[in-house]
């Protein structure tokens, strides 16, 4: 239920500013969904009414207030071809199932997995998504809408938006700069593009309506593959913009819930007529930069794009492109950690690679999906090169030359258990052997296997084993999944293993 405090904290404890960045947010949001629909093969209103549910929904559903979410550029590169091959219709219904799918997913916790994204991912993700976001703007900035006026405009934009707040922050920079924009294009009849030359824009509110595809199995096979990718490539996008917001505001944000009311917002736009969508790093950074903190900014922000498409669409058609142009170039240059550069010098080489990697894997893909696997396998590669460098083994012969002690220190696991076995000298003639693992574990099936191995191979030349300082944990693993019979010669000390419970 919601109580007083929270309706304050989420939704009312910023009104002003939450309702500025959320027109500042409507209005970046229009010509960004029409392009999509583009991207898509699809009418602009597909977008515009993708946008309007969706930001609507997370504001209410989400859980990570002042994030934006609408259609996006990740999502509809992913639909181009099922639209092509199988019609409009195929989309509405493979956008309900995402949105079952990202549902399921937050119920099962998927999003628990970014606790696996490394530092060096994330930023490498926002540097890459700020270059993209860049070269989306190039359209306007290049061929025949190239013109001295566009850039006189681009310019002033980036002017105000950089020079109001030195007056005022009280009114939010970019709306300034768009309206500004906007006043002198009108006034002088400047000859430059218009949002509405992108397409036409929406005369009335989406409604309901099921998607007209046959109800069999042959219908879930053809969506179920585009419903899965969107839904992964969605819940990426969506969990680390929640993660850059968090950074941004300094504020927690519940990502359980965040997978949830994603999955609900996608589940009810492909009932009025949307694609898929999902958090938009982009316009979540003007929504914050703009002042927009709660939950309303986010409703504002929705529902002012329809307000302004459906009633005022006359004159949201006449903004200059160039106005939005700049806010977008803006949007650019506070995403990109310009820090990382200096830090190149500085940082591990690994980590260093591992950003630079997912930079270049995005923008040669344009798959944020994509880019940010291969970040996650490569700093795992690396996590388990810096873990297995550091296993060592030591070890001293008895007085008598009949005993060696062996003595383990680190993580025995996959990338480890070549070094754990070639430690061992199986050809030197010993009565007895003491391996000490006090210091070390045995973390996967790779470990007790090797274990299972060395055991063995002593057994076979007559020598008696002893495995002492047994972790809890490790002894867990030994006892399920190991092989070697522990009463024939060779076994583990189950005294000094109680003794070296962790």
């Amino acid at each position: 239920m919601l109580s007083s405090t929270s309706l304050k904290r989420d939704w009312l404890s910023n009104p002003r500013q939450d309702l500025l960045a959320g027109l500042v947010v409507a209005l970046a949001l229009i010509p960004e969904a029409i392009g999509f629909s583009i991207i898509a093969g699809v009418d602009p209103r597909v977008g515009l009414y993708a946008s309007f549910t969706i930001a609507v929904l997370t504001s209410v559903f989400g859980g990570r207030p002042g994030m934006i979410s609408a259609a996006t550029a990740a999502i509809a590169v992913l639909i181009g071809p099922l639209v092509r091959d199988h019609g409009l219709e195929y989309l509405f219904a493979a956008t309900i199932l995402m949105g079952i799918v990202q549902f399921a997913a937050g119920l099962l916790r998927i999003d628990r997995v970014m606790q696996f994204v490394s530092r060096s991912v994330v930023t490498g993700f926002v540097n890459a998504l700020a270059i993209l976001i860049f070269m989306a703007q190039l359209p306007e900035l290049t061929g025949d809408s190239a013109t001295l006026e566009t850039y006189g405009l681009v310019a002033l934009g980036l002017a105000v938006i950089y020079l109001f707040p030195r007056v005022t922050k009280s009114i939010p920079s970019p709306l300034v700069a768009i309206l500004t924009c906007t006043a002198i294009t009108l006034a002088i009849d400047l000859p430059v593009r218009r949002v509405g030359d992108m397409g036409a824009l929406p005369d009335a509110l989406p409604f309901f309506a099921l998607p007209k595809v046959p109800l069999t199995l042959e219908t879930l096979e053809i969506i179920l593959p585009y419903s899965v990718t969107m839904a992964a490539v969605g819940l990426i996008e969506s969990l680390l913009t929640a993660q850059i917001v968090d950074d941004l505001t300094d504020t927690p944000s519940d990502k359980g819930r965040e997978t949830r009311g994603q999955g609900i917002a996608n589940f009810v736009t492909g009932f009025f007529g949307g694609m898929g969508g999902c958090a938009m790093i982009g316009q979540s950074v003007i929504n914050v930069k703009s002042g927009g903190h709660t939950r309303l900014s986010s409703l504002v922000a929705g529902s002012c794009l329809m307000l302004l498409v459906t009633s005022l669409g006359f004159f949201v058609a006449r903004i200059p492109m160039p106005a939005l142009v700049a806010v977008m170039v803006m949007v650019s240059i506070g995403t990109f950690s310009w820090a990382s550069i200096k830090n190149l010098r500085t940082h591990p080489w690994q980590s260093s690679t591992v950003m630079a990697t997912t930079v270049v894997v995005v923008v040669a893909t344009h798959d944020l999906a994509q880019g940010v696997l291969a970040g996650v396998l490569l700093s795992g590669v690396f996590f388990a090169s810096k873990v297995r460098s550091r296993f060592q083994v030591t070890s001293e012969l008895s007085a008598d030359g009949q005993e060696r002690h062996y003595v383990l220190r680190g993580e025995v696991f996959y990338a480890s258990v070549d070094r754990f076995v070639e430690a061992f000298d199986f050809r030197e003639v010993l009565e007895t052997v003491t391996i000490d693992v006090d210091r070390a574990h045995f973390w996967d099936l790779s470990a007790v296997h090797a274990l299972d191995r060395v055991l063995t191979k002593f057994r076979r030349e007559g020598t008696t084993v002893t495995v002492i300082g047994v972790s809890e944990v490790s002894a867990n693993m030994i006892e399920r999944f190991g092989t070697v019979n522990p009463d024939e010669n060779d076994g583990i000390d189950s005294e000094s293993t109680q003794l070296a419970h962790h």
